[in-house]
């Protein structure tokens, strides 16, 4: 099935997880990195060498194309798009790509960190990709197929489209974002800059999977200031915000209420960043839930226990800020399906079993389907994201292009 694409989405994966893009929290620019043009200016460059019209690098740094429709009659504009910016928890500079060709079934060791193992005994899908081209990196960082694999497929699909102009389609819009990973990626004007009816991120997980549901996502900071003075006559003056840091973290629940304790759709509380000295100190916490009650819940729990720690030591000033990230694409899909059911139409078409679990996670396609642009999140193959264990069938990858073409074509008919 298409295996012509499988040498282009090669080509095209390793080149561009050598592009450092990892995004920056703490930078107050868009995007939050400079070296996200890196990628975004080249991908600019591709898109017009291809054939793509309309391409656009927006002053928020999405870059923007067309694929000109090939059917006359008037049918809905659909939109792919896929993030540039790799993820601030692990190292992403240096990035060495290998390919394991036919994968046989035994660990793969990672050359530059030899204690870096993928093995199928911990990772059960890589059992299911024996024969397969896996693509890992060596070892001492991510490979940023999250989601430069969704990058890969989008390009070869619309190369392909391109120049295949035959294939039945109306008018399809390609977007790269940066930011995703730090929940910037949606800018407010990408909607009406992206003009489309619907659209699918690329910024899945395991073959067939056809994502509709989505955690739901606040962040919040906690900002403690102590009393600071001289250690040496720090008897009943002292206030140390570092102390109080720990009792927020400690009040906390451990056993449950986070993500190292939590599974399926329970939502959790998590503490990420703890900065500061013995004058001030914050807290950064992600706070996800799939339901809105839930999400308020987790709000206000983190809240009162601030407000209880507060309580015991009222010289200290302890505050509580609460961001909105996003919301469960569920609550605005559920009520039309139509884009969610020709995904699954488009997979089944193609042989693939398709299943929609709801994912421990957010997509760009969160924010677009709360904005008014219907988003599921399709899938690419990528596993084990985030980590020096990083890895991705190409075969993958290849069903994940088809699954693109075939939904063009679905959307077509109108």
């Amino acid at each position: 099935m298409h295996t012509a694409f499988a040498a282009e989405l090669e080509e095209r994966l390793v080149r561009y997880a050598r592009l450092d893009t990892q995004a920056d929290e703490s930078s107050s620019t868009t995007p939050s990195t400079a070296k996200q043009y890196d990628l975004l200016n080249l991908l600019v460059e591709e898109l017009q060498a291809i054939g793509a019209e309309e391409v656009t690098l927006t002053p928020y740094g999405a870059v923007l194309a067309t694929i000109p429709a090939t059917v006359a009659d008037s049918v809905p504009t659909i939109a792919f798009l896929a993030h540039v910016d790799t993820a601030p928890a692990f190292n992403g500079t240096g990035v060495k790509p290998l390919i394991h060709r036919n994968y046989d079934g035994n660990p793969i060791v990672l050359p530059d960190d030899p204690h870096q193992v993928l093995a199928t005994d911990h990772f059960p899908y890589l059992e299911t990709k024996i024969g397969d081209d896996i693509i890992t990196a060596s070892g001492t960082t991510l490979l940023g197929a999250d989601d430069k694999a969704g990058i890969a497929i989008i390009m070869t699909m619309a190369h392909h489209l391109l120049q295949e102009r035959t294939v039945p389609h109306g008018k399809i819009r390609i977007c790269f974002t940066p930011d995703e990973e730090i929940g910037r990626g949606v800018h407010p004007d990408l909607p009406k800059d992206l003009q489309a009816d619907v659209a699918y991120t690329l910024d899945g997980g395991p073959l067939g999977e056809v994502v509709y549901e989505t955690f739901s996502a606040d962040k919040a900071t906690v900002h403690i200031t102590g009393v600071s003075i001289h250690p040496g006559n720090a008897k009943d003056e002292l206030v140390n915000a570092l102390h109080l840091a720990a009792k927020v973290i400690d009040t906390l629940p451990q056993v449950t209420l986070t993500p190292e304790t939590t599974e399926g759709r329970q939502g959790f509380i998590h503490v990420y960043q703890m900065t500061g000295t013995a004058a001030a100190a914050e807290l950064h916490f992600i706070l996800r839930d799939f339901e809105r009650e839930g999400l308020q819940a987790h709000g206000d729990l983190l809240q009162q226990v601030c407000a209880t720690i507060q309580a015991t030591e009222p010289r200290a000033q302890i505050t509580c800020t609460i961001t909105p990230q996003y919301r469960n694409m569920r609550y605005w899909l559920e009520h039309d399906m139509r884009p969610v059911e020709l995904a699954l139409e488009a997979c089944q078409q193609l042989g693939i079993e398709p299943f929609s679990p709801p994912t421990r996670g957010g997509t760009d396609g969160s924010r677009l389907t709360e904005m008014g642009v219907p988003t599921p999140n399709l899938f690419t193959g990528m596993q084990n994201i985030h980590g020096p264990l990083e890895w991705i069938s190409i075969q993958d990858m290849v069903h994940a292009t088809a699954v693109c073409v075939k939904l063009a074509q679905l959307w077509s008919k109108g």
